[in-house]
Parts: C-alpha cells; structure tokens; sequence
C-alpha cells in the first residue's frame, strides 16, 4: 500500500505547488510586514497633524468628547487607547461598538486556549506519529521520504484510490503495512473540547452582553423606546384617531401620538427634485461669483445653514487642511476678486424636443426652484392616500414592550407590532410600500444573490487554480514552466496573487450587496445593516472558503469536473475531497490571514480609501455645500467588516486539530489581536457609525460561529475517515447533533433577550449591592445620565422630513445687493 501511494504521488505530482512549498509563506509574510509597518509608521506621523481625518469623530460627535484627548506623540496614543474601558466604549460610541469589540475578545480568547493546546499537545503528536510540523520545507516530493508515517499516506493519497474508496477498505489487512493510529484518538477527544469550549464562550459573552444591553436600554425612556412599529393595519382603521383609541382599549398603556404613514411619493420626489434644481442654482452662483471655502469643522449640512466665517478663520485650521491635501492651492481657482459674466445653460423645447437656446442659468434655476417650492407647499396641504404601517408612541417603555412581545390580533397579519427604528434611522420612502412589493422585492434581491454567487464562484475558479503550478501547467504549460523556473515569482504568484484578488473583491463586492439590500424596501437603516452582514457572510463564506475547499486544488478541481455526475451523488466522495483539500490548503488560508492581518489592517488605521478618494472628489466639488459634505467623516459599516472577521474566526476553528493549526491559529490570534486595537480606534475617534441596532447583530454573529463548529465537525469527521479512522468520525456524528440543538436551544432562550427589553429591568428597584435594578453600573458610576444612541435621539419625532423640512435657500459665497447682479464683498458667505 506504502508502495502504490509513493508511486502515484510521483506520477500524479510533477510541479512543486504552493501547498508543498514553505517559501510562499515567507514570502507573504515579509511583503505584509513590511507594507503593514511601513502604513503604521506613517498613520503615527501624520495622526497628530491630520486630526480632522485620523480624529474626526472626537472633534466633530459630541458622544466622542467624553474619550480623553490622545497625546501627539508617535506612539504615546497607543496606551491612552488602550487604558479606555468598556464602559467609556459604550457610553461614547454606543451597542453595536461594544458588541462588534466583544466579539474580538471572545475570539481571542478562544484562539489563546486553543494555540496552547495547539503548542503542547497537537504539534507534539503529530510530530512524534506523523514527523508533520505542519508545513513543508520544500521536499514534498522526496521519494525517499518516510512513506510509513500515517499522514504521509493521507497528504499522497491518489485520486483514483479516492474514487474506489469501498476497495480500499475491503483490502485484506495483512496484505498492507499500516502505521500505528491511535494518535487519532487526540482528534475525536479536542472536537468535543474545542466545541465545548466555543459554546461556553458564545453562552457567558452573550449573558454578559444580555446584562449590559438590558441595563444599558433599561434606563432609557426616548421617543424610539416608547414607539412601536404598527402594520397590517385594516383599511377601516387606518385613521390616527381609530388607532389611538384601538391601541388604548387594548389597556397596555396610553397613546402619545400616532404617526400614520401616507403614500408621500409625490411630495419625496418634489423635494428630491427642488435639491437637485438648488444644487444646479448653487453651482451657477458659484461659476459666477467665485467661491470661497467654508471651514471644515461642519459635522452635517444642517436644515438652515447659518453664517460660516468670513476670511479671518483659524489659521490654525488653514495650516492643517494645508497640509492635509494642499488645499489651499485647489481653492484658488475658485477664488475672483471681481464679478464674471453669468453663466449660461441650454434649455431644449419644440417638437421632441429638436430646438433649443441659451439663457441665463441664474435666472433659469430661480424661476425652476420657486415652482418648485410651490408644488411642494401645494402638496404639503393635500390629504394623501393612507398606508397599513403607523408609528405608535406610548406614553412608557413598559408599554411599549409589552405590545412588541405580545400578539395584539386575532387575525393573522393584522396589528403586528415590533420595535420602531429610530426617527432619523427611518427609510420613509419604503414607508409607503405595500408588502406585496416588499415581498417581491425581497426575493428578487434574494435571488439575483443567489446567482451573483454562481458567477462569483465561476470567477474563484480560474483564481483556485493558481494556488498550484499544475492547474497552471494544464491551462497555459508556458507560463508553469516559466514560474517553475523562478520560484521567488512563483511563489508570489501561487501565494501573494490570488490572496491579493481576494481581499479587493471582498472589498468591492459589500458595496453591490449594499446597494441591493437598499432595494429590498426594508422600513430602517439598521435593517439594511443587518441585512448586508448576511449577506456579506455568505459571499465571503460560500466563495472564499466552499469554492476554495473544492476547487482548491488541481486533482479536486479536474477530477471534479471529470466526473461531476458522479462526484455529486456519491456523498463519500465528496466528504473525501473537502477532507483532503483543507489538509492541502493551510498555506492559502493562513497567506489570506497574514495579509488581512500584517498588510491590510494598518491600511485601514491610514484610511488609505479616504486619502485616495479626497483629490477626485475635489476636482468636481464647486460650491460650499459640495465641501461641506466632503469634510464628513468616513462612515463605518458594519456589514462591510464584520462578515470577513467570522470567516477568520471560523477557519481557525477548522483547522485548529490539523498539524497546521500552530500556524493558523498564532496567525488568527495576531489577526484579532490587531484588528481590535485597530477597530477600536476607528470606533471611538475616526469613524462614525450613524445605525444604530442596540447590539442585535450578535445574534447573527453567534448563529454563525454555530455553523463554523458544524462545518468544523463535518470537517474532522472526513478527516478521519480519510485516515480510515471510520469508528472515530461516527463519534463526532452526536457532537453534531448536539451543535444543532444548541443552535435552537439559543434562538428559544437567548435571541429574544437580545432583541426586547425584560419588563423587570425597566422597573428601578434596589438591587443587593446598592445598584437600582435596570440601572448600568456604568450610570452608577459616572456623572454621565445619557446614553451615545439616547443623546442622538434628543428633539426627534416620527415624521417624515418631507411635511417639515424648511425649504432652504441658496447656499453661495456672496451676496447680491437689492437683486441685482453686482457683488460686493461680504464678511462671509451667506443664504441668500
């Protein structure tokens, strides 16, 4: 049997690929460490001097200024953030900070335990038995390596034998010299430890979270705490009147106020037309007067812009944006010291509109804005169509959850009540929509992801392929030839390469899963967020590691597409070839964690994107209100980090048993051990995060860790049968019996206190130790009464924008005198 593996290996294994080659991973390594430092020692440089980048949060968040000030030395900052507590991380950045930072600490607290048992007990093991450190330095295809070693019968094991496996077994004992297997006993004995302890983790971390969070929104009495969401109203109910008094004699408690939503599509789009007509005004006004930068401390352009400085500004601040992207060069050419001529636009008429004419831009864009405005106090009057969905605020939180957890309606889809976003987390144009349309929409984006997948996993083949020279050699026997000849090439090829295309997709591919989830006519912001997390997950889940794990490797990837049929409705087959790939692909995945660890995590610190994308977006920003909104702060999205930081997690828990888990696992303890420090900067002080989902997307963190210690047992169960070890892998077949009970054991008990509010921790009772029960130790302790997510919620009322907004005027860097056209100078800019 020895014999027979040997020979097949030199047959079937001409090119020394990147799984059987060491050099791969010092190469990534270094290329990460250096492009990472490099990134890191120029964020210290120039954190002190850009501080309305690198700090824009803390300057501009007034939930921020509670943070204490950084020091401006190099590295002076990195104890400062450090030292910050949880508390102070939940009162200035909110929920879903602290939750998104908890989930670091959980994993990092995993990946300690398990590199231990890693270092002390897995590596020793497998070295001892197997003479595998878990890496190849290079002699992979030594014919005269030790052939009697287990595990090298397991790394060489040929295709064909994969496919005549039942032959395999059948063949007389004494005819074959099999090595000793008792070591896989270690397997089955740190499945169950492993999966113990990852439950235990995911239990206490969510009862601790359950405490703060109730606590936390306890103690809150917001507009958002006391409203509900109200649909399938009936049409004989759909009255504000009939709805306070329905809700009241359902004797829950007293109704505030009620906000029916109307089919405002009219009025949305006449208010989105009059901005798009007062930009074009703006811009006009501008090319004629020239322009004048407003200062850059703005957090928002608010509903009436009030008077920005004039010409003696902070110098201080000029010295920054100066040194920031060399502004005050950019502004010049927007600066005139006297009046130019007004501009022109073109304006087509007559039959299909063949003819046209110039005339003044100024007075065009006036006449439009003041039609405008009348159309929409015109429709601001108008009695519109009602919708089945209201906004109901009660008159206390108590009631409020009360009517979310309790069935208010004997007829099915009719007065359901859930949690109501936030006023300004509100998407009001989906407000209107009926549910049909939100159902077709929903399983139209839910199927146009579905085949977006397809083709993502069409692409990821050819890009598999590279990880090895002899999927290259089939397709394109020049350029393995070239590569075999250079292996420091080959090796960035096989390993830097398709890790690269990687990470830019799982950059580029959040933003269309957003954009989609956008379209689904979800009611709130917080909605989509979740949404998106979903979505990016299975994206990142399916493609980077199902794709990867099949088509990984080039006798998986041929010998797949060889015999598809077959492949597919014989089950052991495929169990065999997911087994043999993850053995196989160790040095894919731990280049992937190198590089998102060591390389790309200091970029994110530089906000590399930001910095790139300034001086494009300045070349066509004109008028103050385009520099305004190019000031803002960077947006951090959770959707767009979150699902890559579980598929980490989830690949350290795989291959936490094999003989490469020392490297994985040291690899994912410095991925998190970065990522935290990193991402808790950018929480507190650079980004902001502006939906709020008060932590419920820990649920779907933990229902995904759930599905990586499944996918975790299926592994380690093919493994040993593909080690022959078939008793063995049947004893893992409870563990995952018992993973599937404690996902429904969790979503019974724990997800809908992660979700509502407990009536007993609304109510302030003296607890023993001193502390009034639904207070936060955090508010027992501190001079701080309100919460991030209450401060954000203060003069806000569920209303569409659309009825109240003032209807703002023109935003310019001059003023005319008495309507005419001359210019005179001004002290500032103003709204004329």
């Amino acid at each position: 049997m020895s014999e027979l593996w040997r020979i097949s290996e030199k047959e079937n294994y001409k090119w020394d690929d990147q799984t059987k080659d060491q050099r791969d991973l010092i190469v990534q390594s270094i290329i990460s460490i250096v492009f990472g430092f490099a990134a890191f020692i120029t964020f210290c440089f120039l954190r002190p001097r850009w501080t309305e980048l690198y700090a824009a949060r803390k300057r501009q968040k007034n939930a921020a200024s509670r943070l204490p000030e950084l020091p401006d030395t190099f590295l002076g900052w990195i104890p400062t953030l450090y030292r910050i507590s949880e508390e102070e991380v939940l009162a200035s950045a909110g929920l879903d900070a602290f939750v998104f930072l908890a989930f670091f600490k959980m994993a990092i607290k995993f990946l300690v335990v398990t590199f231990f048992f890693s270092l002390v007990l897995v590596l020793p093991v497998h070295v001892h038995y197997t003479g595998d450190w878990g890496f190849d330095s290079g002699n992979g295809t030594d014919p005269d390596a030790d052939s009697d070693t287990f595990y090298s019968t397991t790394h060489t094991l040929p295709t064909t034998l994969l496919q005549d496996t039942f032959n395999v077994l059948e063949r007389p004992n004494d005819s074959m010299e099999m090595p000793p297997t008792n070591f896989l006993w270690m397997y089955v004995a740190l499945v169950y430890l492993y999966t113990g302890l990852a439950m235990y983790l995911v239990i206490s971390e969510t009862k601790k979270i359950i405490r703060i969070r109730q606590n936390y929104l306890g103690t809150q009495s917001t507009v958002t705490d006391r409203t509900i969401r109200l649909s399938g109203i009936p049409p004989e109910l759909r009255s504000e009147q009939k709805i306070k008094e329905t809700v009241e004699n359902l004797e829950i408690g007293k109704v505030e106020s009620v906000m029916l939503c109307k089919d405002w599509q009219e009025l949305d789009n006449l208010i989105a037309e009059r901005m798009s007509v007062l930009r074009k005004l703006e811009e006009a006004w501008t090319v004629h007067l020239g322009h004048r930068r407003v200062e850059r401390n703005l957090e928002s352009l608010p509903i009436a812009q009030p008077r920005p400085p004039g010409p003696a500004a902070d110098r201080d601040d000029e010295d920054e944006q100066s040194l920031l992207f060399n502004a005050d060069n950019a502004e010049q050419s927007h600066v005139t010291p006297y009046a130019r001529d007004r501009p022109t636009t073109r304006i087509w008429y007559g039959f299909l509109n063949f003819q046209s004419r110039l005339i003044d831009a100024i007075d065009y864009y006036e006449e439009r804005l003041r039609k405008v405005d009348e159309k929409i106090k015109s429709a601001r009057k108008k009695e519109f169509r009602p919708t089945p969905l209201a906004f109901v605020t009660l008159d206390s939180t108590a009631a409020c959850q009360m009517a979310v957890q309790a069935i208010m309606d004997p007829e099915p889809m009719q007065l359901l009540a859930k949690l109501a976003p936030a006023p300004s987390d509100v998407v009001w144009p989906n407000t209107y929509l009926s549910r049909s349309n939100r159902m077709i929409r929903s399983w139209s984006i839910t199927m146009i992801i579905l085949i977006l997948t397809v083709f993502w996993s069409i692409l990821l083949v050819p890009l598999a392929g590279l990880l090895n020279l002899d999927s290259i050699h089939k397709v394109w026997p020049q350029l393995a030839d070239a590569l075999a000849s250079r292996p420091i090439t080959a090796s960035l090829v096989q390993s830097g390469l398709p890790t690269l295309l990687i990470s830019v997709l799982n950059v580029a591919v959040p933003y269309l899963y957003y954009w989609l989830a956008s379209l689904q006519g979800m009611i709130s912001q917080g909605e989509i967020e979740l949404s998106v997390i979903s979505k990016n997950f299975f994206f990142v889940f399916f493609n980077l590691f199902v794709v990867f794990t099949i088509f990984g490797t080039a006798s998986n990837a041929y010998g797949f597409f060889d015999d598809v049929g077959e492949n597919l409705k014989d089950t052991t087959r495929v169990a065999y070839v997911l087994a043999q790939s993850l053995q196989k692909l160790a040095p894919f995945y731990i280049n992937l964690i190198v590089l998102q660890g060591l390389g790309l995590f200091p970029f994110r610190l530089l906000e590399f994107g930001s910095v790139f994308m300034y001086p494009i977006t300045l070349i066509g920003a004109k008028t103050p209100r385009d520099y305004a909104e190019l000031v803002q702060p960077p947006v951090f999205s959770y959707g767009f980090f979150l699902p890559q930081t579980i598929l980490i997690f989830v690949i350290c828990t795989v291959y936490s048993i094999l003989p490469s888990s020392w490297l994985v696992l040291f690899f994912g303890l410095v991925y998190f051990l970065i990522g935290s420090f990193i991402y808790k900067y950018q929480l507190l002080y650079a980004m902001d995060h502006r939906q709020h989902s008060t932590g419920r997307a820990w649920a779907i963190i933990c229902n995904r860790i759930t599905v990586g210690l499944g996918v975790f047992q299926l592994a380690m169960a093919g493994v040993l049968a593909l080690n022959l070890a078939i008793k063995r892998s049947v004893l893992i077949v409870p563990l995952l019996l018992g993973t599937i009970w404690f996902s429904y054991f969790f979503r019974r008990t724990y997800e809908p206190l992660l979700k509502f509010i407990a009536i007993r921790s609304l109510y302030h009772e003296t607890r023993p130790d001193g502390v009034p029960r639904g207070e936060s130790r955090y508010d027992s302790e501190t001079s701080h009464e309100w919460a991030v997510d209450e401060d954000e919620e203060t003069g806000l009322k569920f209303i569409n924008p659309s009825l109240i907004i003032p209807l703002e005027e023109v935003w310019i860097s001059r003023k005319r005198v008495n309507g005419s056209s001359h210019v005179v100078p001004d002290d500032g800019e103003e709204n004329l």
